[in-house]
């Protein structure tokens, strides 16, 4: 993981609100780093440092599909390619959602391939305030060779 961190931003609906919030708070260390976010989140983000950075060239997001069209999984597919260094995804825990298996599925991914995940502000708040957002790091991933080439009976 470099100085600079590829940084997946997600949020349900109905903490989309909370999200926008929490990066207007941490702009100064987001714009600095790359971004990746799903569906609608990705523009309220953009919009959201254009307005406090004030200059769009400064604010590097790439926007994927909305969650429950794909989202989810592309996100998942880039944990597992190592491509995200983190995850910040505020989701709704007492709204059901469409693409519930998708969300899961996401969050299984980061869990596996050790990247670090906030699901709430808190959480979020310590990760974006250690010492070791500002600087490279290395991460310990386990190796599934053994499960790769396990036999079958």
């Amino acid at each position: 993981m470099e100085r600079i961190k590829r940084i997946a931003l997600v949020a349900h609906d109905n903490r989309k609100k909370d999200l926008i919030e929490w990066v207007e708070w941490n702009w100064q260390e987001l714009i600095n780093q790359d971004m990746v976010c799903t569906g609608t989140t990705g523009r309220l983000v953009e919009e959201a440092l254009m307005r406090k950075a004030g200059n769009k060239e400064q604010v590097s997001i790439r926007k994927l599909k909305s969650g429950p069209l794909g989202g989810d999984q592309q996100l998942g597919a880039m944990c597992s390619e190592g491509k995200i260094d983190i995850v910040i995804f505020f989701w709704d825990p007492m709204q059901p959602q469409p693409h519930e298996m998708d969300v899961k599925a996401l969050l299984r991914i980061t869990v596996l391939y050790n990247v670090p995940t906030a699901c709430n502000r808190s959480t979020a708040d310590f990760m974006i305030s250690s010492p070791l957002f500002r600087q490279a790091y290395k991460k310990k991933t386990d190796d599934y060779k053994d499960y790769v080439n396990r036999k079958i009976s």
